[in-house]
């Protein structure tokens, strides 16, 4: 059984739209409509978690959305990796893989999503990322710049990020033991000693983050593949 986690609590102030950036329209559709349509899809997703700061709100916007997984929603944290902890108290005691995938990124595809199911199930965690396309400079506290790592060495971090269950339960157990705060899940299973593969993504798999990642990603909606 494979569940997965949509951290959807965020302020969403670099939109600007006075409303959570979720409930925005792109296609026809709020964004987190289409990023849960997309996994419902899959006939390996089995259930589905909500983390939100409005959780009337979304439970209305689904209830009343056909053709999704059968899901549950629940209160976010102050931080985004608390969000998750709260929705990992929800994951059935079946599932045997947790995926977790940003609410804001709607333009997933059902191929990424299962590459990362099967990387998960062999090594462990698995993440979605794609090459890095800039130099990217390491630098000081000064802002000078201390070196420049081989870009062949690195990727950007998307999500899904997926884990086997008993994997991502440990690591975020010793994150709040060691009161730790992760930039990713990856990196909290990666301080417990877990192997994480990384799994080719899509440079379409944008973040909606701006009033320009909306127009973007409506200019990749109108492509023949999405």
């Amino acid at each position: 059984m494979v569940t997965a986690i949509f951290p959807a609590a965020g302020a969403s102030r670099r939109m600007g739209a006075g409303t959570n950036k979720i409930f925005l329209e792109l296609g026809g559709e709020s964004v987190l409509v289409r990023t849960l349509k997309t996994f419902s899809q899959s006939a390996r997703i089995n259930f589905l978690i909500v983390v939100t700061n409005e959780v009337e709100t979304v439970t209305e916007i689904l209830n009343a959305t056909p053709n999704l997984k059968p899901f549950a929603v629940t209160a976010g944290g102050s931080e985004r990796q608390y969000s998750i902890a709260n929705g990992l108290k929800l994951v059935p005691a079946e599932s045997e893989i947790v995926l977790v995938h940003d609410a804001a990124r709607p333009l997933i595809n059902l191929e990424t999503i299962e590459n990362v199911i099967d990387a998960a199930e062999k090594f462990g965690g698995a993440i979605a990322a794609v090459p890095e396309k800039n130099t990217i400079k390491i630098i000081d506290a000064e802002g000078f710049v201390k070196s420049t790592p081989p870009r062949a060495e690195l990727v950007a971090v998307q999500t899904p990020q997926g884990f086997k269950k008993e994997i991502l339960m440990r690591a975020y157990e010793q994150a709040a033991l060691d009161n730790f705060l992760g930039t990713d899940d990856a990196s909290l299973v990666e301080r417990i000693g877990g192997k994480i593969k990384i799994v080719q993504s899509s440079y379409k798999n944008i973040k909606i983050t701006t009033p320009e990642d909306i127009q973007i990603a409506e200019t990749f909606l109108k492509e023949k593949n999405l």
